[in-house]
């Protein structure tokens, strides 16, 4: 029997960069998750990637890996593509999920895992590592806490330069682009910190004139509260950053998405009495490993402690954001996020 102290032991779907260069490393430090195996369809790969990172088991096939009694939980760093279909399979083999964002390519794909969740009894999520970042938290409980008064505008960028057809993000059938590999992050986060849905949204955007996936959006989002902006570029200078506005200050927060794990970040709230910076505070949050963070958090759910940090709801009413952004691009008028969602229950 399993007791609340145990680590939960995950397994891993694939040898993506982002599991094998970042996730597992930082896993390898969680006091809650422990990595027991690891798959490839290559099973030379799997094995050289279990002998780097000190995973006790490989396996040559995804169906192996999840026929292993001793995983737990499996972390699904697969093309966009394939989240779905491999999260089913895992549920259906009695494993929980954490699934990389975007969890789905639309809300319709998403909200079949609802009822395979529901079915299997298995916990499921999105993993945003932001959304479990201390940094975060602190910057959620602060804006609760009127420590710039009321929120009205966030503002957000986002890129990198990447241009390589043999990269699963130069693909349009598997998902790829800009808005669904950076532009989910603004969304996500403008979402949780108005702590609102948006009721309507409009986007502009370029597409890769070879690889047909959009290389560069903006957009804008309207709440109830408020307004948040953004774009993201696949093909542009790498640079992160998202400022929060409100009636009485402003926030400025430096490398947003991609926090140093080694280093402490911080906060800068901005009280407006000058256009200097004259009114500046810095709050420094401690460094973290912010996907080992979102690993315990999501093993705390798994042991009964906590629910999931990003869960399946949350996830589809993302997605539908980025839908709707999309077709908004290829409409030219606004979109409702909301008309979508209703639309396709019916």
């Amino acid at each position: 029997m399993t007791t609340e102290r145990e680590p939960v032991r995950w397994g891993v779907l694939g040898c993506a960069n982002i599991a094998v260069a970042t996730v597992i490393p930082a896993m390898r430090g969680c006091e809650r998750s422990r990595v027991v195996a690891i798959s490839s369809r290559n099973g030379g790969k799997a094995h050289a990637a279990a002998e780097q990172l000190g995973i006790p088991r490989s396996y040559g096939s995804y169906d192996e890996l999840l026929s292993d009694p001793d995983v737990e939980t499996v972390y699904n760093p697969l093309p966009n593509h394939l989240h779905v279909p491999w999260t089913i399979r895992a549920a259906e083999a009695g494993k929980h999920v954490l699934c990389e964002k975007p969890i789905a390519r639309t809300a319709a794909e998403a909200r079949t895992l609802i009822a395979v969740r529901d079915r299997t009894g298995v916990r499921m999520g999105e993993a945003f590592m932001v959304r479990t970042h201390p940094r975060w938290l602190e910057i959620r409980a602060q804006l609760r806490r009127g420590r710039i008064g009321d929120v009205r505008l966030i503002e957000a960028h986002f890129s990198y330069f990447r241009r390589d057809p043999a990269d699963v993000r130069s693909r349009v059938e598997w998902g790829g682009g800009a808005l669904l590999d950076i532009g989910c992050y603004p969304v996500t986060l403008s979402r949780w910190l108005f702590g609102e849905e948006p009721d309507a949204v409009i986007a502009t955007v370029e597409h890769d004139p070879d690889f047909k996936v959009d290389r560069l959006d903006s957009a804008l989002l309207r709440f109830p509260s408020g307004h948040a902006t953004f774009s993201c570029g696949g093909q542009l200078v790498p640079y992160q950053r998202l400022q929060i506005f409100g009636t009485r200050g402003r926030m400025d927060i430096e490398i947003p998405f991609n926090a140093p794990p080694d280093t402490p970040t911080h906060i800068l709230v901005d009280d407006g009495r000058d256009l200097r910076g004259g009114g500046i505070e810095a709050i420094e949050i401690p460094a973290v490993n912010q996907y080992a963070v979102q690993a315990d958090r999501f093993s705390d759910a798994v042991r009964g402690v906590g629910e999931v940090p990003v869960p399946l709801e949350d996830a589809i009413a993302n997605m539908a954001v980025l839908d709707a952004l999309a077709r908004s691009a290829a409409s030219g008028r606004w979109e409702s996020p909301k008309g979508a969602e209703a639309t396709r229950r019916d």
